[in-house]
């Protein structure tokens, strides 16, 4: 045996490299396309003002701890129809789509509410002035934002959970190509609209998200998707499956909002080491997206295969996936971690091509060591991406959730805020942190995979007379 036949074999078996890639890729370059998203949109906010860089991330962030909660539960309408097409009853995909339609409302409502607590929150987190005030206007603004972005991110499942996944990368790039042009215009005052500064940022993702929802209405409304999936017939809400959403998804909200949580937590905390810190991180985790946010699409791929797997019985082939999902999530994270130990500036250079001064001049030589740290743990984000996904998209989310917010708060937000607070410690210290939390996740849920009890689960109801994997292995 050669080599490379381990890999040919593995290329073309079900479940192998070549399926993986066909659902991935797709999803891969539509997260990328989010990444891409939100880095012009830091570029431009560089251009624009350091301050107003400055106060993006952190109010981005705490805007999307409270979307997280619902985003996580609109995802994981793609277990559903992953695992509904694999049992064979594409008849009940429209009305799990609907029910994250329901929630969508929901989250309409919740987001005007936090919108209101915009300014307590923002002076407790204490930031100077005049970034405080910018942070309480693109928080506010981006709260306004919830609705479509959960009723896009719930009906872009209804492709994703099947393996037809370049519809999703056809919305996004859409979507993001209107970002983009917003943000410019909307920023800058460009081609007669109003200068808006960090603003008109807020207000172009929001109109993105209008835009990625409209997409999919239309789509959806397709005489075939309506006649074999139900996609506007079965718009009734239905509480026994609004119910298992909340269930499983639920626990994946709580578990994704912890997770924003801490992290936000641990960019607040850097906040209070300095505005030039504060600065720098953002540029550091605005270009780790380029590497995030494609394993992001990786997961949605893997949490795919395995709910389909799990919904036909199969639950070997749901493990040869995900370790084929693994494979290649690596291979990524390895050429991005020596790219970003290797190469910083050439992802620090856009951002210098409109921004000057010597605030920017500093943050940049900063946000340079700092790339170098976010190079050391990319292979870890990538096992804790893939395994976590695994198990989601077999319902064991209920551990995620636990594992997740006990490693998030002895790890991400108690050590970093002593670190600050009681010893005065500098920005390398608290990424110290982040890293340590990359780590003991990708280990925790590594084992979870390989000795939990996933393989027998299952989050759809059974069908007339026929007994689940669960009831099964309990018999």
């Amino acid at each position: 045996m050669t080599i490379t036949e381990p890999l040919r074999s593995r290329w073309s078996a079900p479940g192998g490299y070549r399926e993986f890639l066909q659902i991935a890729f797709p999803l891969i370059l539509s997260t990328a396309s989010w990444s891409i998203q939100h880095f012009v949109d830091r570029v431009f906010l560089t251009w624009y003002s350091t301050d107003a860089l400055a106060a993006s991330l952190p109010a981005g962030l705490t805007s999307f701890v409270f979307v997280s909660f619902f985003l996580g539960i609109a995802g994981y309408v793609n277990t559903f129809v992953a695992q509904y097409v694999g049992a064979g009853r594409p008849e009940r995909v429209g009305a799990a789509l609907w029910q994250g339609g329901y929630l969508a409302m929901l989250s309409a409502v919740a987001g005007v509410l936090v919108a209101l607590m915009a300014v307590p929150i923002f002076d407790l987190v204490g930031h100077e002035e005049p970034i405080r005030s910018n942070e309480v206007v693109y928080f506010r603004i981006l709260c306004w934002g919830m609705g479509p972005l959960i009723l896009s991110t719930a009906l872009a499942c209804f492709y994703s959970g099947r393996g037809r996944t370049w519809s999703v990368l056809g919305v996004n790039a859409a979507a993001t190509s209107v970002n983009i042009v917003l943000d410019y215009g909307l920023i800058f005052g460009a081609w007669g609209l109003p200068e808006m500064g960090l603003r008109g940022a807020a207000w172009a993702t929001n109109t993105a998200a209008v835009c990625a929802a409209g997409l999919y209405l239309v789509l959806l409304a397709r005489p075939s998707h309506r006649r074999r999936f139900a996609t506007y017939g079965a718009w009734r809400f239905d509480r026994a499956l609004f119910g298992r959403l909340l269930r499983f998804g639920g626990a994946t909200g709580v578990n994704f909002m912890l997770d924003i949580f801490s992290f936000t937590f641990f960019i607040l905390i850097i906040g209070r080491v300095g505005t030039l810190e504060l600065t720098a991180s953002n540029l550091a985790f605005n270009i780790n997206s380029l590497a995030f946010m494609p394993l992001i699409g990786a997961g949605i791929a893997v949490s795919t295969m395995v709910g389909q797997r799990l919904g036909a019985g199969e639950p070997a082939a749901a493990e040869y996936c995900t370790w084929s999902g693994l494979h290649v999530a690596l291979g990524y994270g390895g050429i991005m971690t020596a790219a970003y130990i290797l190469l910083p500036d050439l992802f620090l250079l856009p951002y210098g091509a409109g921004a000057s001064g010597e605030e920017f001049v500093h943050a940049r030589d900063l946000a340079r060591s700092l790339l170098r740290i976010v190079g050391l743990y990319c292979l870890f984000d990538a096992a804790y991406i893939v395994f976590t996904a695994a198990l989601k998209g077999a319902g064991d989310t209920r551990y995620i959730m636990y594992a997740g917010f006990l490693m998030g708060l002895s790890i991400m937000v108690a050590p970093p805020l002593i670190a600050v607070e009681w010893f005065d410690a500098g920005v390398y210290t608290v990424w110290v942190f982040i890293v340590a939390y990359l780590v003991v996740a990708a280990a925790v849920f590594y084992r979870r995979f390989r000795i939990g009890p996933w393989k027998s689960m299952r989050v759809i109801e059974e069908a007339a007379g026929e007994s689940s994997p669960a009831a099964e292995a309990a018999s």
